[in-house]
């Protein structure tokens, strides 16, 4: 292994200390009952990188090594008494990095399958575990460990599409620019190619400017669903709405499923923060939400895969099959469309080219760092637009957000956009609109036209945000449900508030026609709709007609 010092599991942070914490005589007690006492040697393998899981594990003596194998050193070395694990155990993701034993242990491992029983009936280690296993991903992706490392431009469309993967589903991985000379030096990888992006795993293997599905399968990531699985509910979409429906249908014991395209948070997910959530005086971000949403659905037994796309839905004499679009099927006897809404695109020349490229749909962290110093344009009215002005000026030089209307009182909080008029760094365009991009491999500048005056201004932007609304995603339910003139599901039938037209497929969040399109109101209906499923599931069981 190389010289890197590795660190230690003895806590120097708040974060570290709720890593690795100390489990009392009770609990302890509780896994040596559930789990085998095991003798083992200094450099047993206990599990290696790419498996689809391991066992938890509890160091009674001795201690064990976290190595990373694709630059073979030891990120982390854990001393007994202590738990072994990380979050991706109670994901279901598969293992980036390897445990090897560093000195003769004592240990107990207690198998997984074991270990979800005792995550639904020991609320007090199911809560200890959560904690811990969130706290040392958090370390991970703080200390740029995990065994991933990732190789672009990163103003590059295709190497911010895998940033963006990895960074909302929370995956620890590093980053190397291309044009630092000095990090690619680094790279232990003779396989790289010279140019474009690329993705180096575990075990040092490349990937040549992957697609997601690749990405997430090399991650263990894109869970197998067997076809022939019965679910009780199927939820389709992984935002507020979906995670909110896993989270209520799990903890009410129903076998659930979600499936979610691109990142579990979906819009929202996107939002680099949410000021007006009940109970977060401070704002959180989106991606933070949904990861808080996505390990309690988890921690009550919910499966979530990534990333599937819904594309057909069909009824079945036993309920419901949802076709994916890697063409397998999943089977659920109810269920939940949360699968929300697409941006819209606006109509200029160059836009699909330059998207990923300075053109985005969402502001974040990584979207502002690429725009740090430079000047960036956000177009749209809207709340989502507002936090992103308020964030990007905080990084950018300026910002400039682009309206059609007269202001923009009529459709943004007050909060918003108070603070919008009072602060030097924004600049409200109205009447106005972007018609033209510059820029070759990235955009340098867009054209702004004044409606009112017809006069046009070129205003030079590293970035781009398009902000306009979005279009309800229901094409491919092919007329299994009602839909509205706008696309949007039809709910309210017999059955519940929730119910379409097809009993046993409910429609929640913003997919909904009549939804109000906030996070909050998302979350409420998410968790209602769950009744309305166990009325529909029980109903069916006796036989009754549900509707």
């Amino acid at each position: 292994m190389s010289s890197n010092a590795p660190r230690s599991s003895a806590p120097r942070s708040e974060l570290e200390k709720l890593a690795w914490p100390t489990v009392g005589s009770e609990l302890l007690d509780v896994l040596r009952e559930a789990g085998e006492t095991r003798e083992v040697s200094a450099g047993e393998v206990l599990f290696d990188v790419g498996q689809d899981g391991y066992d938890l594990i509890y160091i009674e003596t001795g201690s064990i090594d976290i190595v990373d194998r694709a630059e073979d050193h030891v990120v982390v070395h854990i001393e007994g008494p202590n738990i072994l694990g990380e979050l991706g155990l109670l994901l279901g993701q598969g293992t980036f990095l390897a445990g090897v034993v560093a000195e003769p242990s004592r240990i107990i491992v207690i198998p997984q399958e074991r270990l979800r029983g005792l995550m639904s009936s020991v609320p007090e280690l199911s809560d200890l575990l959560v904690r811990a296993f969130s706290a040392r991903r958090r370390v991970l992706i703080e200390w740029g460990e995990g065994g991933l490392t990732i190789v672009g431009h990163p103003a590059d469309a295709k190497t911010i599409r895998l940033l963006e993967f990895v960074t909302r589903n929370r995956i620890p991985h590093r980053f190397i620019d291309r044009a630092d000379e000095t990090a690619m030096a680094t790279v232990a990888a003779p396989d790289l190619p010279d140019e474009g992006a690329a993705v180096i795993t575990g075990r040092a293997a490349v990937l040549a400017d992957p697609s997601l599905r690749e990405l997430a399968t090399a991650l263990g990531l894109d869970l197998w669903v067997d076809d022939c699985e019965v679910f009780d509910l199927v939820i389709v979409g992984a935002g507020p709405a979906g995670l909110a429906a896993a989270v209520y249908g799990a903890s009410e014991g129903l076998a659930t499923l979600a499936i979610e395209d691109t990142a579990v948070g979906g819009q929202a997910g996107t939002s680099s923060r949410i000021e007006n959530y009940l109970g977060f005086t401070t704002g959180i971000s989106g991606t933070e939400l949904a990861y808080r949403g996505q390990i309690q659905a988890i921690k009550f037994g919910a499966r979530v895969t990534v990333p599937r796309r819904a594309v057909r839905l069909e009824r079945r004499d036993t309920g419901f099959a949802v076709g994916l679009d890697d063409g397998s099927t999943v089977l659920g006897r109810a269920v939940v469309l949360a699968n929300g809404v697409q941006y819209r695109r606006l109509p200029i020349d160059g836009l699909q080219e330059l998207e990923g490229a300075g053109v985005y749909y969402a502001a974040t962290e990584l979207e502002a760092r690429v725009c740090s110093g430079g000047d960036v344009v956000i177009v749209g009215g809207g709340n989502s637009a507002g936090q992103a002005a308020m964030f990007l000026s905080r990084q950018a030089r300026h910002a400039h957000i682009v309206v059609r209307g007269d202001g923009l009182a009529a459709t943004m909080s007050s909060y918003l956009s108070g603070r919008i008029d009072a602060d030097p760094r924004i600049t409200l365009w109205t009447h106005a609109e972007v018609t033209a991009l510059h820029g070759g491999r990235t955009l340098e500048a867009v054209t702004l036209r004044n409606n009112a005056g017809g006069d046009e201004q070129r205003v030079e932007a590293r970035g781009l945000f398009v902000m306009i609304g979005a279009a309800p995603n229901t094409a491919w339910l092919d007329g299994l449900v009602e839909l509205d003139e706008k696309g949007f599901v039809v709910t309210g039938y017999e059955g519940g508030p929730f119910m379409t037209s097809q009993p046993g497929v409910f429609a929640v969040g913003d997919i909904r026609a009549g939804s109000v399109k906030r996070v909050a109101s998302a979350v409420g209906e998410g968790s209602v709709v769950v009744s309305s499923v166990h009325r529909f599931l029980a109903e069916s069981a006796t036989g009754v007609s549900p509707v």
